[in-house]
């Protein structure tokens, strides 16, 4: 079992050394590349404003982190949550320096570069030239953008999930493992009034199928039916 986190934060700004704060950190788990339903998220007093044109981004205003916990009360649980698993974010080297700058100042090291996986990075390497926003991306595979409508972590979370599924291998949508049907993020309803169509194999194939076993010594996959 291979396990990862998936995160994204939201800020005040755009560069850590000029003073911009991280205000929203939301990470979810995944297992073998899906997500599960473990989930960290914290919305945290940036102790400074927060400009309006970052507001107009993420729809988080002075209002909405007063009295919330500083990065410093949050830090154990975050780096609890992360683990020393590997890190994915779409352009992970931004999160990853405002969450180093976050750590710095509360006497903590940074992340580990080593652990880093950059969704960007895997989408231009698979769709080189083209737009490869997280907007994009989700358009480019089919994924419902109707509930974001600003930049929430937990939301933007949740379709980096879809998002990573695609980019490292992608999974016909409605054919799910049985143990995959608690996953978080993986249900896909079956199509209303859609007919199931049973494949018919002809005769002459079912004949020939079991002249060929009937020449093997014990086939352990064939009980004298056929296919």
């Amino acid at each position: 079992m291979s396990r990862s986190v998936l995160f994204d934060t939201e800020t005040t700004g755009l560069d850590p050394l000029t003073g911009d704060r991280v205000i929203e950190i939301a990470a979810i788990e995944l297992v073998n590349d899906l997500p599960t339903e473990k989930t960290f998220y914290a919305l945290i007093d940036p102790e400074r404003d927060i400009p309006m044109e970052a507001s107009r981004i993420h729809g988080i205003s002075n209002f909405h982190v007063e009295g919330k916990p500083k990065f410093a009360d949050v830090v154990e649980a975050m780096l609890a949550f992360f683990g020393d698993a590997p890190l994915v974010a779409h352009n992970a080297p931004f999160d990853f320096g405002f969450l180093d700058a976050e750590l710095a100042r509360v006497g903590k090291p940074g992340l580990d570069a080593g652990r880093m996986i950059d969704t960007l990075v895997l989408a231009k390497q698979k769709f080189p030239g083209m737009p490869n926003s997280l907007d994009a991306l989700c358009r480019r595979f089919e994924i419902d953008l109707s509930a974001r409508t600003t930049h929430n972590a937990l939301l933007d979370c949740k379709l980096l999930a879809e998002v990573y599924v695609e980019l490292t291998g992608g999974r016909q949508r409605g054919l799910l493992l049985e143990t995959e049907q608690g996953l978080a993020f993986a249900q896909y309803e079956r199509e209303e009034g859609r007919t199931p169509r049973p494949i018919v194999v002809a005769p002459e194939i079912l004949a020939a199928h079991a002249a060929f076993v009937a020449r093997l010594k014990e086939p352990l996959w064939y009980a004298g039916g056929g296919l």
